[in-house]
């Protein structure tokens, strides 16, 4: 199964998949409302707006990491939409972590197991006392996925990277060609 053929619902509680982002970069990106890390949604916005439907910035609210995103997916759009001021799609709040994560994460991380400076945000992570998770799994919030055109190509940044890091920005281009 391609990651285009995953079924998704959306945070309106539509049922989707990814087919209609087909022939565009996507960029995925797992999301919390009450992480230090949140700001990044500024990034990611501006990212969705300067390539203007060629990238695909989708935000999927997982609540896995010291339960910083405890909302409600219509709780989470609104905040996305009133304090950052967020238009790309986000879907519905699920696992992206252990036995239970959905089946787009599993996917992803079947593609790309390894994270670009992953070590980075777990050393940050161990230092402040709290605990991580294992390679291949998802660092923590804000992970970020790139892939191609053709959903053939997958890059992986640390959450620690801001979403427009001059590597993400790199592989963005070279998969927007």
């Amino acid at each position: 199964m391609s990651i285009y053929d995953i079924p998704l619902t959306t945070s309106a509680g539509e049922q989707t998949n990814l087919a209609a982002y087909k022939g565009k970069v996507l960029y995925i990106v797992n999301v919390a409302s009450k992480c230090g890390l949140t700001p990044q949604y500024e990034g990611l916005e501006a990212l969705y707006k300067k390539y203007n439907g060629d990238v695909a910035v989708l935000g999927f609210p997982a609540n896995d990491f010291l339960a910083q995103e405890p909302g409600s997916d219509s709780d989470i759009q609104e905040f996305c939409t009133l304090k950052y001021n967020v238009t790309f799609p986000l879907f519905k709040k699920a696992s992206v972590i252990g036995e239970d994560k959905q089946p787009l994460y599993a996917k992803l991380i079947e593609l790309q197991p390894v994270t670009i400076k992953r070590d980075e945000i777990i050393n940050k992570l161990k230092g402040s006392g709290i605990a991580t998770t294992p390679e291949p799994e998802v660092a923590w919030n804000f992970e970020k996925f790139i892939i191609n055109k053709d959903g053939t190509k997958v890059q992986r940044f640390s959450p620690g990277l801001a979403p427009n890091d001059a590597d993400i920005v790199k592989t963005i281009e070279e998969f927007n060609q």
